[in-house]
């Protein structure tokens, strides 16, 4: 069972449900014991899940069997047909796009994939993206704008990829090339971080009209780890990392980064994968809705504004 930390009260209390459910039989009732327990389990669930630290919200935007990319499309989706390569490189397997319907209406769909077992996670380079894979994105979005299609983005990655192969091909200069390119896109984008959403790597798909971020995702300028290592010059100090890094969605929408917190079952999004992707849906659907009605020079602009004011601040006189 892929339990945190955190989880193991839960867990615990869970196995002796299943056991006793296991030896309740027609000379056995244990009935009121199991009653017992489930008022426990609920009265344990709602003190761990009410009370989330940012390290523990990590944790659930890391678990193996949280949706990924391809899992949206396919329970948001219809039509989906996928477009490979950049043209110039290789396929990059971490970064999936291609056309889609959402609700009968024609969008272009792009998303970071993370892998199931050894064999996808080593394919799919457990979602950081090479610099092929920001140059299929941008691809896909200009031929987005070609035909006015809207553009819909998952974002799931602890990062672009960091290997010498990946510098050498021009990674920092993909990331920048995109920043620079989706400011001036022509075409409504709006953006979810599903997951996690790492630095350079999560913002090269991110600059969008709407941007949305799940309960138990973070967005952060660097992992926890890596700022720990930095700051502390030591990574087990993550923890700490992560509460002064304000990336869980209860900071990021008061510093206007983003714009909606998406909820999310008690105990991740894999409890109840269908309900957080209907959920996400109908969100989608609106803010796409609110901006067909908008001309192509208004999205611009707005999206101008858009980042124009995060990070504001004022200055007072002493």
């Amino acid at each position: 069972m892929n339990s945190l930390e955190f989880e193991k009260p839960i867990i615990e209390i869970q196995k002796k449900i299943a056991e006793l459910q296991s030896l309740s039989g027609k000379h056995v009732d244990f009935g009121p014991e199991i009653k017992k327990l489930e008022e426990k389990l609920a009265g344990i669930k709602g003190k761990v899940y009410s009370n989330l630290s940012a390290w523990q919200r990590i944790q659930i935007a890391r678990h193996p069997k949280r949706p990924y990319s391809l899992d949206y499309v396919k329970m948001m989706m219809t039509d989906f047909v996928e477009i490979h390569g950049d043209r110039l490189f290789a396929d990059d397997f971490a970064m999936i796009a291609g056309f889609a319907r959402i609700e009968g209406e024609k969008v272009m769909v792009i998303g970071q994939q993370k892998g199931r077992d050894t064999a996808e996670k080593v394919k799919r380079n457990f979602g950081m993206p090479h610099p092929e894979g920001y140059r299929k994105a941008m691809r896909v979005m200009r031929m987005a704008e070609k035909f006015g299609l809207p553009v819909v983005v998952f974002i799931d990655t602890p990062g672009a990829y960091p290997g010498i192969g990946a510098e050498e091909r021009g990674q920092a200069q993909a990331i920048a090339e995109n920043l620079r390119d989706m400011a001036g896109l022509g075409v409504p984008v709006v953006a979810t971080i599903i997951g996690e959403g790492g630095s350079g790597g999560a913002l090269g798909i991110a600059v969008a009209d709407y941007v949305l971020i799940l309960e138990n995702a973070y967005y952060s300028v660097i992992s926890p780890e890596g700022c720990a290592s930095i700051l502390w010059r030591s990574a087990s100090k993550a923890s700490e990392a992560a509460e002064a890094l304000k990336l869980t969605g209860e900071h990021l929408i008061k510093f206007g980064i983003i714009d909606e917190i998406v909820p999310e079952p008690m105990g991740g999004a894999h409890q109840n994968p269908q309900a957080v992707a209907d959920h996400l849906k109908a969100s989608i659907l609106t803010q796409l809705r609110r901006l067909r009605g908008l001309s192509a020079q208004q999205v611009l602009d707005a999206r101008y504004e858009r980042f124009r004011k995060i990070g504001e601040f004022e200055t007072h006189k002493g």
